[in-house]
């Protein structure tokens, strides 16, 4: 433990952790310096910490705490979602409207390489919502059942996206380039196949790991993104307006079982009621930073109402190294 703040259960029946100082005065970015060792212990036993009430929280450069606590930053890049860039290596949440709820995932599940460090900072919390679930993955892996899990293990998944459609974000945004070698370059080095089509359009190919086991734990872990990007994933209206313009491959994103076989939709609706019956939610307070692992801890974002501004860091790398080119 340590004297000089105390750290209490978020929740009375899950791990997370509450950490909040001791006494006035006491900075935040002061406290972790050093301690990061005592904040991998705790990490790998609760899997969040909420940090609250610090002196400096109002004005926390989210940048410095991310290094302070999860070594080197990433950048965004092969993105899914837009966001936009506020420092270095410091981007909004995801920039969904205030009426869509985002799923709970973990980050960068649906690449080779992902954070294991995520931070999140509220700078203002929504009038009415836009909470950010949270779900231990020991409890939510468990839920899924051993022989789901063995057969995403053993067979992966596809992630199949086109670019270019006017539907989701071009590939660009994607990429953070404007040139098509340097994209080539890149999807080479993570093992992600292109195929450009006529009209300018892009599509991508890769097949990652269907899950994980965890480099401090080495406990195996659900880590995929397959319910996410998978078209079951969408409202049905929505879902069947899609289906009526493209074929299953052309769809702006799905997913399939690594070898390209067509993923069960049952099975994926059990994956989310996993998610969701282990989903915990609190309030946002402003200066509030959470800091996850994020192959313990899966997040989310709920809908809201009003304004709303929560920022996020990436950092401590983990997966298979680029390929040599």
């Amino acid at each position: 433990m340590d004297a000089e703040v105390e750290i209490t259960p978020l929740a009375a029946d899950r791990p997370f952790g509450c950490v909040t100082p001791r006494r006035a005065g006491i900075g935040l970015l002061d406290w972790v310096a050093g301690r990061r060792a005592l904040l991998d212990d705790w990490l790998a036993v609760r899997g969040a910490l909420l940090f609250r009430g610090f002196a400096d929280q109002s004005a926390l450069a989210l940048g410095d705490f991310m290094a302070a606590v999860g070594g080197e930053l990433m950048a965004y890049r092969y993105r899914s979602t837009p966001r936009t860039l506020v420092g270095d290596r410091v981007y909004t949440a995801t920039e969904y409207p205030r009426d869509h709820a985002i799923p709970l995932h973990n980050e960068n599940a649906y690449q080779r390489i992902w954070p294991n460090r995520l931070a999140f900072q509220c700078v203002e919390p929504a009038t009415r919502g836009g909470r950010t679930p949270i779900a231990f993955m020991p409890a939510v892996t468990w839920r899924i059942g051993a022989a789901l899990f063995e057969e995403f293990t053993s067979r992966q998944v596809l992630y199949v996206r086109n670019y270019g459609l006017g539907v989701d974000l071009p590939w660009q945004t994607v990429f953070q380039a404007e040139d098509r070698g340097e994209v080539e370059a890149f999807c080479r080095m993570q093992g992600i196949v292109t195929e450009w089509g006529e009209d300018g359009c892009l599509r991508t190919r890769q097949v990652c790991q269907g899950s994980g086991r965890h480099p401090v734990t080495g406990e195996p872990l659900w880590f995929n993104q397959a319910h996410l990007f998978h078209i079951s994933s969408l409202p049905e209206p929505v879902r069947e307006d899609l289906l009526a313009l493209f074929d299953a491959s052309d769809l702006p994103r799905n997913a399939f079982f690594g070898d390209g076989a067509a993923l069960d939709m049952d099975a994926l609706d059990r994956v989310r009621a996993a998610f969701a019956a282990e989903s915990f939610a609190f309030d946002w307070q402003a200066g509030d930073v959470l800091l996850l692992d994020n192959m313990l801890v899966a997040h989310g974002r709920e809908s809201f109402e009003g304004s709303r501004r929560v920022l996020v860091a990436m950092g401590a790398p983990n997966g298979e190294p680029p390929l040599k080119t």
